[in-house]
């Protein structure tokens, strides 16, 4: 029998955040006039986590994960699996807390994401997935090099200590809003697997229960939504690419389910022409790089299918880890 998975307290948030803020920067919370009249909003903020420490907000529930160890495991050392931005976070926490990293990446993997993780010092192993869903294939490849290597088996996602440390950017946010003079009432925040919506709704839920929470996932990839529609974790099943790489999960995992369960998130989709224009926008008036995952919430706020009109909305940009090549690709078709 499954055991439910433990869903983090505000006490625990608040540990981890205490812990990972010495380590993390506190990304600004930008507000934009331009997106606000372009969407009826009373105003807009964006955090734009881009700005992290390696690119992302991955840092934070890495850091955090890491911290956990005991000594003897962080001597050991750790591996997972990640198809780029969990893989640069780790590398950086791990070269910042001196723990050996091993990210097994799939080959389809953003070379970017590859040459950076690499070169904050972790040991990158590429898996070739061919018709099979890459995160399965990457993911028996990590197992068995914790097993060959003893390694301590870290999940990208699926963990409550994840959770716990992506939480750092809600409740930096709320205090960025509080100083601001503001409180949300709709918050944007895209899901792969789940660990950053289900650590930052859980702060929001805490501190700011009447903020509606959205998490956004690309069309086709949006399991955590039916899962929540539905009451159970379910799996998407294979079908079209995304351009939103770090999205490409099929099924949330069940520590962010619970999460995003308890705090009643609501789970929207975004098309890929959608995410080709907000990151056009977010360039030309914000002057912010989003990579297409980073983007996605951002790109559901301008679909303008959720009502904002008169609202204080917050719109989580995840990371800004794309080429210059593949950025301009992507802008260029917008």
């Amino acid at each position: 029998m499954t055991m439910p998975a433990l869903v983090p307290t505000l006490d625990h948030l608040r540990r981890a955040y205490a812990e990972t803020s010495k380590a993390t920067q506190v990304t600004p919370l930008l507000e934009s006039a331009a997106l606000a009249r372009q969407t009826g909003a009373a105003r807009v903020f964006v955090k734009p986590e881009s700005l992290q420490w390696a690119g992302s907000f991955k840092v934070r529930g890495a850091y955090w994960r890491l911290k956990k160890l005991s000594p003897v495991e962080a001597k050991r050392g750790v591996v997972a699996y990640s198809s780029g931005n969990f893989a640069q976070g780790l590398a950086a926490a791990g070269q910042a807390l001196g723990v050996p990293v091993t990210i097994v990446m799939p080959i389809d993997a953003p070379a970017a994401k590859r040459d950076a993780t690499a070169g904050y010092g972790a040991t990158v192993v590429l898996t070739d997935h061919g018709d099979r869903a890459r995160e399965e294939v990457a993911s028996e490849r990590a197992r068995q090099i914790s097993a060959d290597e003893n390694l301590t088996l870290l999940h990208p996602f699926d963990d409550p200590e994840i959770v716990a440390g992506q939480a750092g950017a809600g409740l930096e946010a709320l205090d960025q809003l509080a100083a601001k003079g503001a409180t949300a009432d709709v918050l944007f925040c895209s899901i792969g697997g789940g660990g950053l919506i289900g650590g930052v709704a859980l702060a929001f839920h805490y501190l700011s229960p009447q903020t509606r929470l959205l998490g956004v996932e690309p069309e086709g990839f949006h399991g955590m939504g039916t899962s929540l529609a539905h009451g159970q974790i379910e799996t998407m099943p294979l079908g079209p690419k995304s351009i939103c790489d770090g999205l490409m999960a099929r099924r949330p995992g069940e520590a962010p389910f619970a999460a995003a369960k308890r705090a009643g998130v609501t789970g929207i989709t975004v098309r890929d022409a959608a995410v080709r224009r907000a990151m056009k926008m977010a360039f030309e008036r914000m002057k912010l790089v989003l990579e297409p995952s980073g983007a996605a919430s951002l790109a559901a706020l301008l679909e303008g299918e959720q009502d904002v009109k008169g609202k204080t909305v917050v719109v989580v940009a995840t990371g800004g880890n794309v080429s210059l090549p593949d950025f301009m690709v992507h802008v260029d078709a917008a």
